[in-house]
């Protein structure tokens, strides 16, 4: 899509259940949204999605293990604007739902010795891991394994369901997506983010050209798709600008961080090159929105407490990007100094007067593991 076509980020936020999106769904989902989306609280002109919206980061992982279909189910249930999936490939070419390769700590593949000989060690981004690794798996022997919580140790409660659920393919998603949003009526929205793309198209695994396959098969290949795309290597939103026109976010570590493309193509380009008003152009050149972690737009002092808001919110509001920023934690270890609670690093801290901090920046939605506080704050900042 060339710089005179790129929608805005309001339209982003609206289109995909203005027209088509919506009448696939049938007639409750058209008049679901005829209204702008005001059942569900008013964004900005017609957008389908509340303003700041909450995303669920890999599903509810604050209540259940990640990337599961519980996980997802309990995040749409609470009500969370958008769902998160990271894909990973298998052996056989199936994107399934893992935020790494590694499922060492997600699964209980540990507990499998038919599956001993498949621990490796293999250099993924330049970090050497020893672990069990998707794409030495097919789809059907992931599917022997059961997925488990990742941080145990922080999330205890969560250590019930493992076991539960598979690891689901993504395929298995968008045909749960299409199942609760007739439900619904009205779109499940996604934000599907390509894992290690580099890595995988190095492994004649390319993530992008199978990730557009499905996209087409479920119509989600479109502007005005329920769906955003997100890769931490810009390229591979390059890339997938050329297979669909589904909306695409670039997402961005530290400021002294580089993008694994980058040090693949020798871009000596950081993080920090790439938000200024400059990186921001570019980028808004086969993206609509950048999704930084929460210390590029409210950066932590020394101390740990939050300081002064940076001007990314505002420079990249001006070249049309929304801003969807990661990640949203309930538990004091994660959140600023100044809005932790008790000494217990584990136990829940003032997430709502951190989630107010960052929804007076101006962005336009936040990942959050917990989405039913995100959202409870949401509300609250929309109504004051």
């Amino acid at each position: 899509m060339g710089q005179a076509q790129r929608p805005d980020r309001r339209t982003v936020l609206g289109a995909a259940v203005l027209g088509a999106g919506a009448a696939a769904l049938g007639p409750a989902a058209a008049a679901a949204t005829a209204d702008g989306g005001r059942g569900r609280g008013a964004g900005r002109g017609r957008t389908a999605l509340p303003v700041p919206a909450v995303i669920a980061h890999r599903g509810a992982s604050g209540y259940r293990p990640e990337h599961t279909l519980g996980a997802y189910q309990l995040a749409l249930d609470m009500g969370a604007d958008v769902i998160e999936q990271d894909l990973v490939p298998t052996r056989d070419g199936h994107l399934v739902c893992r935020h790494e390769n590694d499922i060492t700590g997600t699964t209980d593949v540990a507990d499998h010795p038919e599956f001993a000989d498949r621990k490796a060690t293999k250099t993924v981004d330049g970090t050497e891991i020893t672990g069990w690794f998707t794409e030495d798996f097919t789809l059907a022997e992931l599917k022997t394994l059961r997925a488990t919580e990742r941080i145990p140790g922080t999330r205890p409660d969560n250590t019930l369901y493992d076991g539960r659920w598979t690891v689901p393919s993504f395929e298995e998603v968008l045909r749960w997506a299409e199942r609760e949003g007739r439900r619904r009526g009205r779109p499940v929205w996604l934000h599907v983010e390509t894992k290690h793309p580099s890595h995988f198209r190095a492994l004649g695994l390319g993530l992008e050209e199978r990730l557009a396959k499905l996209l087409r098969r479920y119509g989600r290949d479109r502007a005005n798709s329920p769906t955003f795309l997100q890769s931490f290597e810009p390229t591979s939103m390059e890339r997938m600008s050329r297979l669909v026109r589904t909306p695409r976010v670039v997402l961005l570590w530290t400021a002294d961080s580089r993008p694994w493309d980058f040090e693949q193509a020798g871009d000596p380009r950081t993080v920090a090159d790439l938000v200024t008003p400059e990186g921001l152009e570019w980028i808004s050149g086969f993206a609509q929105g950048v999704g930084p972690v929460l210390d590029l737009v409210v950066p932590r002092r020394a101390d740990g407490r939050l300081g002064e808001p940076t001007t990314l919110v505002r420079d990249a509001h001006a070249r049309g990007l929304l801003l969807h920023p990661y990640t949203m934690r309930n538990e004091n270890r994660f959140l600023p100094a100044d809005f932790r609670r008790g000494t217990d690093p584990d136990a829940y801290g003032d997430a709502f007067g951190a989630l107010r901090a960052y929804f007076e920046t101006g962005i336009d939605g936040i990942f959050a593991d917990q989405p039913d506080t995100a959202l409870l704050a949401a509300e609250d900042f929309r109504r004051n």
